[in-house]
């Protein structure tokens, strides 16, 4: 079946969940600085996860991008990505509020974990759909990168029971590794056009 409509639900699921999370930033009642200084942690955690939202909204369509058609199995994987990435505003809002403790810390690791995970699963169906010679099987090859992210997130959780700033910060670290762009799928399917023309 095409692919048209995951790519336009996902792109729609994504636009609210980016929409809900900034809602989240409540105009303060005082005109002061100091207003703004109290919604520091809420603000931080907006910027941290609008970044994570942008790097799967970019991935995700670049992988698309590289798919000719997807399948049930494909269908349920995306819905369990987007499963978990709809619980981003959720953690987002419990971790800024609460000055980055332990609990909501934690949470927010399980979450992009998850997130993860289920991405990976996502990839997985989708190779296993059009092929291990695909392009989009040869573009994602081992996904090194995604399995150091899992790891670090994994290392994270269990630093947030000892420090849970440290473990915001290894957050950020991952976020930081995915924002260097990722350009295996371009190249890719650049190279399968230039054969093509080759031809």
């Amino acid at each position: 079946m095409g692919k048209g409509r995951l790519e336009a639900f996902s792109d729609g699921v994504l636009a609210i969940i980016i929409t809900i999370m900034v809602l989240e930033l409540k105009v303060p009642h005082d005109a002061g600085w100091g207003a703004l200084e109290h919604l520091a942690p809420v603000f931080l955690s907006y910027v941290l996860s609008f970044v994570y939202v942008g790097i799967y909204w970019n991935n995700h369509h670049h992988m698309m991008h590289a798919a000719k058609s997807v399948n049930g199995a494909i269908l349920w994987a995306n819905l369990f990505l987007l499963f978990w990435l709809s619980l981003v505003p959720f953690v987002t809002a419990w971790m800024g509020e609460n000055h980055f403790s332990q609990v909501p810390v934690v949470c927010y690791g399980l979450v992009l974990i998850m997130s993860s995970i289920s991405y990976g699963i996502l990839m997985h169906c989708l190779v296993k759909h059009h092929g291990e010679n695909s392009v989009l099987a040869r573009a994602i090859g081992t996904d090194t990168k995604g399995k150091i992210s899992t790891g670090i997130y994994a290392a994270a959780i269990v630093v947030s029971f000892i420090h849970s700033w440290i473990a915001f910060g290894m957050y950020f670290i991952v976020a930081l590794i995915w924002l260097i762009p990722d350009r295996r799928i371009e190249r890719k399917l650049a190279d399968e056009n230039n054969q093509h023309h080759a031809n």
